[in-house]
Formats: C-alpha cells, structure tokens, sequence
C-alpha cells in the first residue's frame, strides 16, 4: 500500500544498490516489487533482474527491434512499444494489443486504472499527443491547450510519461525542455522548465519523469547529471545531484517511495534512498 504519512525529503540522497544490467544503452525500468525489475535499453532485450541484481528472465521483442518504452500492469503483466505496436507479455505469451496508423508510439505508462498512456508523434514529425486507451480503445486524446496551441513539441524526440498520484498526466519533453503536466480532463496545470535560479552548466532536458507517494515530480536531467523534484504544482523543492549518477535516463518510483535510476551508458540501475 502507499505510505500516505508525509515523508520529508533528505538532504543527501544515498544510492543503497546497483544493479549491472548488461544493456550497454539502458534507456527504461520498471517494477512492480523488488522481485521483478524490468530493464530495457539498446537491444531487443528486455531484462527482469531481482534487487539483488539476479537476472530472472529475458524477453526478446517480437520484431527484433529496440523497445521504445516499457511499463507493468498491476497482474505482472508486461507492455513493451516497437515500431508501431504496443505489445502485452504475460504468462510467456505475447500479443499485439494496438497498432498505430499515421502515428508513432513513442513512451507508454500504466495508469492506476489499468489504462494506457501513449505518447506518439505523427509520420511527418510534426505533432506530438497523448492518447489513453482502454485495452485497446481510444478513451482520450489531449494535444492542444484552451487556446489550441500544441502542449508538447512536433517531434519523435524523447517524452517520458507517468500519472501522478492525482490522476495529473505528467510528460518530459526533452526538445522542449520542459515537463508538461495536464490534469486528467487534459487541461494544462502548468509547464516546468527549470528552477528560478540554476548553477548548472547545461540547459535543463529533461528525460526520464516518475512521481512518488506524495505526488511530487522527478525528473531526470540527462545532461546535467542530476535529478529535478518538484511538488505536485510544479514548483521545484530539490535537485537529486551527489550520487554520482551519469546521464540519467529513465526513472522509476515503487510503492516504498524508493528510487531507480537507469545510468543511461553505464547499463546500471541505481536504487536510490531521498526521503526521510
């Protein structure tokens, strides 16, 4: 169950463990507990790993192709994006739950009503949106503001997406630099784009995006090396910024508020402790 006691944030963060993947590129993870860690990266390999590190079972796409995304159903279940298909892995089976036309998936994530958030971007690269389905029914799209401006960038760049605990859609648009967050009707909450004042050297772009049981934000800064969070508003509380963590990619909160952080070209998972 998630822990609804405040958890205050801590002044250092500690890594606790690290898990060599092998993947050379490790771009995602996921768990569902700390038995399965799912890891995906470079190849067509989707590995689970124990936290100890113990690899338990490889999954290789369908096509041969990389995994875009990688995200778990609450039952085990596995979905996995390539090319234009989304595919569900459960009990060793594995079948095409939706196939795109016109579009390109490019991140997914479960939401906690076992939908399926999308992001893609269209063949010509010029327009982004997020699309909810229901299995495999459309339920929701959300591209444009009340002004009928795109909320994300027209590119097949990288844009990680998670639900917040309030049911808030949350995106890193890494071309945008910023972290577009919509409420669950998909109207804009805000646009985060970097704290006030900022020492580091790098533009803020963001990559990775996972949300905590107090439904604060965080954010990796692949370029900066370190790990924005903010509360549920989008005001920045903290960096994530002494582990020593190198390019951080995908992001992953469990329901114990610990932290993983993929090492986007060292291959490790970082488990990583920040709250009190």
């Amino acid at each position: 169950k998630p822990n609804t006691s405040v958890r205050e944030l801590l002044d250092e963060a500690e890594v606790l463990n690290t898990i060599k993947t092998g993947h050379e590129k490790l771009f995602n993870v996921t768990c569902l507990n700390e038995e399965e860690i799912w890891t995906s990266g470079g190849t067509a390999d989707i590995k689970c790993f124990n936290a100890q590190g113990v690899l338990k079972k490889t999954i290789r796409t369908k096509s041969g192709m990389i995994p875009l995304d990688i995200d778990v159903y609450s039952d085990g279940a596995l979905v996995y994006s390539v090319g234009r298909t989304l595919y569900k892995v459960k009990n060793d089976q594995t079948e095409e739950i939706i196939r795109l036309q016109g579009w390109i998936p490019i991140q997914l994530c479960v939401t906690s009503s076992g939908d399926l958030l999308v992001t893609m971007c269209s063949d010509d690269g010029t327009q982004s949106k997020v699309v909810r389905y229901s299995g495999s029914t459309v339920k929701q799209t959300i591209q444009f503001d009340d002004d009928g401006q795109p909320l994300y960038s027209g590119n097949n760049d990288i844009k990680y997406i998670t639900e917040n605990r309030n049911l808030d859609i949350c995106v890193a648009d890494s071309e945008a630099g910023a972290v577009v967050v919509v409420n669950q009707a998909g109207k804009l909450r805000f646009r985060y784009t970097g704290p006030p004042s900022s020492n580091k050297k790098e533009p803020f772009k963001p990559w990775g995006i996972t949300t905590d049981s107090q439904s604060r934000i965080l954010t990796s800064d692949i370029d900066n090396h370190c790990i924005h969070v903010l509360d549920m508003d989008g005001q920045f509380l903290s960096y994530i910024d002494n582990c020593d963590l190198k390019l951080p990619t995908g992001l992953f909160v469990d329901n114990d508020d610990s932290l993983f952080v993929c090492e986007g070209y060292k291959g490790n998972v970082r488990k990583v402790r920040y709250l009190k």
